[in-house]
């Protein structure tokens, strides 16, 4: 199976299923001298993982991770990172109940026709499971970029059409992690947590958007004209699986206003050219402009829901009726979060890295 490294300088390879042994990830292009430790892994890792509350899945994983490579004496060295998560809280039983019994919204469909073999359990390799690998490589890029005094900043805007205030940098930073959801508009978060429980009490579940917020990213990052930094943002985003829609700066807003509504002028401050307003989201012609990168990516629903479900049996060629059990969360918003922080630290990090910056 091709497509599981991302990154070209910073290279990131994931691996494992959800029901597997392990998941894990190999970091490549990491300079040496950093320092690492497990606990800077795990930290980010806390954030992602099930359990946390009555508002996601309670399968309950530890999510230890264990550095195999590549750090020795809390320092990197230069070569590959590798790290590894053991799968403990397994129960495969409801998956094969559903076995040759795609469940709509998932892969199951398009990786028998792709493959005709694969992992049922939970997924198997497009799982939302696979994502700690991202989250586990995202830790390492977060720090690289802690030496170039680059924040990522990520909360919670809308969750099944409750929409959250516009916020000030400072309440995002003091605010997003307070609540369960996630977002920084404490009042509004409390609504978003009502609809998600409503939503699990009918055997449902409801998606939302997530705005990232990329501060102190430098000038210049991005390749024209097929490797643009919003091209790679973009890559990014829609490689994970609950994503299904991505928006640079004002994103689809451009096709509501008129060119003289949208403009971002430039003005000079102490030597340093800026912009008045930053419609753009801090990327011009596929390169950083010094301004903040924003980033909005639309999260589906879960798909795995308890109420009955139309689809196929490909062994029997018949139509069929299936429910779907097992621990499901019933918003994946505030987890997926975790995981868009980390992948846009990623393409940051592989652009700083290509440019000379780090």
């Amino acid at each position: 199976m091709a497509g599981n490294t991302f990154g070209k300088k910073f290279r990131v390879t994931t691996f494992g299923e959800s029901h597997g042994r392990a998941v894990g990830v190999i970091v490549d292009g990491c300079p040496p001298g950093l320092e690492l430790s497990e606990e800077d892994i795990q930290r980010e890792l806390d954030r992602r993982k099930p359990g946390q509350s009555k508002i996601t899945t309670q399968r309950k994983e530890e999510d230890k991770v264990v550095i195999l490579s590549g750090v020795f004496e809390g320092k990197t060295l230069g070569t590959p990172i590798a790290m590894v998560v053991y799968n403990r809280d397994i129960d495969s039983s409801p998956y094969y109940e559903l076995r040759n019994k795609p469940r709509p919204g998932h892969a199951d469909l398009t990786y028998f026709l792709k493959y005709n073999h694969y992992d049922f359990r939970g997924g198997g390799r497009a799982s939302g499971r696979e994502t700690l690998a991202r989250v586990a490589a995202g830790a390492i890029a977060k720090k690289l970029l802690e030496k170039i005094n680059v924040e990522i900043l990520a909360h919670t805007i809308e969750i099944h059409g409750i929409r959250a205030r516009e916020l000030s940098i400072v309440e995002i930073r003091k605010n997003a992690e307070k609540s369960l959801v996630r977002c920084a508009d404490l009042e509004t978060a409390k609504k978003m947590e009502e609809e998600i429980i409503k939503a699990k009490k009918e055997g449902d579940s409801v998606g939302g958007v997530i705005e990232l917020i990329a501060l102190n990213v430098p000038p210049g990052l991005g390749e024209p004209v097929f490797d643009k930094l919003d091209a790679d943002i973009g890559k990014a985003m829609l490689s994970i699986g609950a994503v299904k829609g991505v928006e640079i700066g004002l994103g689809f807003g451009f096709a509501r206003k008129k060119g003289s509504e949208v403009k971002d002028e430039l003005y000079l401050s102490e030597g340093k050219i800026k912009t008045y307003s930053n419609n753009a989201g801090g990327i011009l012609g596929g390169i950083s402009n010094g301004m903040p990168i924003v980033v909005r990516v639309a999260v589906k629903p879960t798909p795995s829901i308890a109420k009955p479900q139309r689809t196929v049996d490909l062994k029997k060629k018949e139509e069929v009726t299936i429910e779907i059990k097992g621990r499901h969360d019933p918003c994946i918003v505030p987890r997926v979060l975790v995981v868009c922080e980390a992948m846009l630290a990623l393409v940051l990090v592989d652009h700083a890295l290509r440019s000379g910056v780090l």
